[in-house]
C-alpha cells in the first residue's frame, strides 16, 4: 500500500536529511514536492491543501531552523501530522450492548465485503472468543449467500441457513431472532452491494439498520478505488451513517492515498486493513504504524504481532536449537519456507521492515516473490528424505529428477542448493560465535533466511 507514494517521499526526504541547514527556499521545494506526491497518490485537494499547510507552519519555525538535523525534524513533523490525519476516536469494535451485537457490513460491490465479514468473524471469535453468527443479505448476486456460508465454514462460525426468496428484512429478523435463540454474542449482517452508489441500495441499507440497530456500520471499502473514495464514503456517511471503515486490497494497491481522504470525508476512525485475500489477512488499523509504513520507516510491531500470531513457537524453537548447534538442512529451510509464507505476502513483509522497503521494487524486479518461495518449495519436497538431510549426494541425474518433479528447470534447483549453502554456512557460523551475537552486520541479511534463501538475489541490491 501506498508504494510510490513512499518512493516519492522517500526520495524528497534523501534530498534535505543530508543537509545541515535548510533555507526557507529548501523547505517550501519539499512542500511542493510532498504535494505532488500526494495528489498522484489519489489524496483528495482539500485533504492534501490542510495537510501541507499544517506541516508548512511547522517547518518553517525556529525549531526547525535552529535544529542540528532540520532535515530529519521536518521528517518528523511530516510522521506527526500524518498521524494526527489518520487518527480519528475509537478504532476498536464497539461490543457494548446486550448480545447479540450487531455489526452492519456496507459498501460496494466487489469491495470486498463478504470476504472481510469472514475475516472480522473469524477474528472475534479466535481473539476475543466471541460465538459468532454469519448472515448474507445479498439476495442480488448469484451465489453471493453462499460464499458467504462456505467462509463461515473456513473459520469455524455459524452462518444462518439459507432459505430461498426470501427478501432482506425478512432475513435480518431471522437472523436477530435465530441469534437470540442461539445465545450468539455477535450477529453480523453483510449486505448487498451495487456497481454504483443508488437510492435503492441505500433506502435498503437504511431499512436493515433500522430493524437490527448495529452497534457498528462499517463501510468496506477497496483500497484501489481512486478519487471515487469520497463520493462513496460521504454518500455512505450522510445516508446511512457509518462508525468505521474497512480498507481492503491494501496490499495490491500503490496509489491508495484515497484512503486518507475517506477517514477525513467520513469523519470516522478506519478499523481494520484487509492485506491478502486468505481469511487470516486482516489487522487492526494503528495510525502511527501506517504512518510509519508510508513514510518507508517499516512497522517492526506489526511484523512481530502477526509473527506471534501465525509463526509456530514449538517449532520455532527448535530450529532455533538446531541453529545454536550449526546443524541445518533441507527440510529445516522448508520449515523457514513455509514460516515466511505464514506472515503474509513477502512486499508485506519488506514494507514492515525498516530500511528495506526503499528496495521493495529491485526485490520484485529481480523476480524475488511470492511465486518464488512456492517454487522453491516444490522443488524440496521432490527431493527424497535423505537428499534432504545430505543435499551433497545430489549430483547430476538427481537434479534433473528433482527439477522435473517440481516443473522447474534444473539451474532453479541449482540456484536453491546454493541459498541453502549460504544460509547453512551462516547458521554454523552463528552457532559458533553465540547465536544471534554471531551476525557481524545488517549486511548479513541477504544471506539471512529471509534473504538467502531466494537464490542468492537478496545479494544484488544495495546492502551497505
Amino acid at each position: 500500500m501506498f508504494e510510490t507514494l513512499t518512493d516519492k517521499l522517500s526520495a524528497v526526504f534523501n534530498k534535505i536529511t543530508s543537509r545541515g541547514v535548510l533555507s526557507e527556499d529548501d523547505i517550501n521545494n519539499t512542500m511542493r514536492e510532498i504535494r505532488i506526491a500526494l495528489l498522484e497518490a489519489d489524496v483528495s485537494l482539500p485533504v492534501v491543501k490542510d495537510f501541507i499547510a499544517k506541516v508548512k507552519e511547522q517547518a518553517l519555525g525556529e525549531k526547525v531552523v535552529r535544529s542540528i538535523q532540520p532535515g530529519q525534524m521536518v521528517v518528523k513533523i511530516v510522521h506527526d501530522e500524518l498521524v494526527k490525519l489518520l487518527e480519528s476516536g475509537n478504532g476498536e469494535l464497539n461490543l457494548q450492548s446486550v448480545p447479540p451485537v450487531c455489526i452492519l457490513m456496507v459498501g460496494l460491490q466487489g469491495s470486498g465485503k463478504t470476504t472481510s465479514s469472514a475475516k472480522i468473524a473469524r477474528r472475534l471469535s479466535q481473539r476475543n472468543k466471541k460465538k459468532v453468527l454469519l448472515a448474507s443479505l445479498d439476495v442480488y448476486r448469484p451465489a453471493a449467500q453462499e460464499q458467504l456460508a462456505q467462509l463461515a465454514s473456513q473459520v469455524g462460525v455459524a452462518s444462518l441457513p439459507i432459505i430461498k426468496g426470501e427478501k432482506p428484512a425478512a432475513i435480518t429478523k431471522r437472523a436477530l431472532d435465530y441469534a437470540k435463540k442461539g445465545g450468539f454474542d455477535v450477529i453480523i449482517l453483510d449486505t448487498a452491494g451495487r456497481q454504483q452508489i443508488n437510492q435503492e441500495l441505500m433506502d435498503e441499507v437504511v431499512e436493515i439498520k433500522k430493524l437490527s440497530n448495529p452497534t457498528e456500520v462499517l463501510l468496506v471499502a477497496d483500497a484501489m478505488i481512486g478519487q471515487e473514495a469520497c463520493n462513496v464514503a460521504k454518500e455512505f456517511n450522510d445516508q446511512v451513517g457509518i462508525t468505521g471503515l474497512v480498507l481492503t486490497r491494501i496490499d495490491g494497491s500503490s496509489r491508495a492515498g484515497a484512503a486518507l481522504s475517506m477517514k477525513m470525508v467520513a469523519g470516522v476512525p478506519i478499523k481494520f486493513l484487509g492485506t491478502g485475500e486468505k481469511t487470516d489477512e486482516i489487522e487492526e488499523f494503528h495510525a502511527d504504524r501506517l504512518a510509519g509504513r508510508i513514510l518507508g520507516q517499516g512497522d517492526v510491531v506489526s511484523l512481530v504481532e502477526r509473527a506471534i500470531e501465525n509463526v509456530d513457537r514449538e517449532e520455532t524453537e527448535k530450529m532455533a536449537a538446531k541453529m545454536m548447534k550449526g546443524r541445518f538442512d533441507l527440510t529445516d529451510m522448508l520449515t523457514q519456507l513455509r514460516q515466511v509464507q505464514k506472515l503474509g505476502s513477502l512486499g508485506g513483509i519488506i514494507s514492515m521492515i525498516p530500511g528495506l522497503s526503499k528496495f521493495k521494487s529491485q526485490i520484485e524486479a529481480a523476480g524475488v516473490g511470492d511465486n518464488l518461495i512456492k517454487k522453491q518449495e516444490a522443488i524440496i519436497l521432490s527431493m527424497t528424505t535423505e537428499e534432504r538431510k545430505n543435499p551433497d549426494i545430489i549430483k547430476a541425474s538427481r537434479k534433473k529428477r528433482i527439477a522435473a518433479g517440481s516443473g522447474v528447470e534444473v539451474h532453479e534447483v541449482n540456484k536453491l542448493l546454493k541459498s541453502y549453502e549460504q544460509m547453512s554456512t551462516m547458521m554454523k557460523r552463528m552457532g559458533k560465535m553465540g547465536g544471534l551475537k554471531g551476525m557481524p552486520n545488517p549486511a548479513m541479511l541477504k544471506n539471512s533466511p529471509l534473504g538467502g534463501m531466494f537464490g542468492g538475489g537478496m545479494g544484488k541490491f544495495p546492502f551497505k
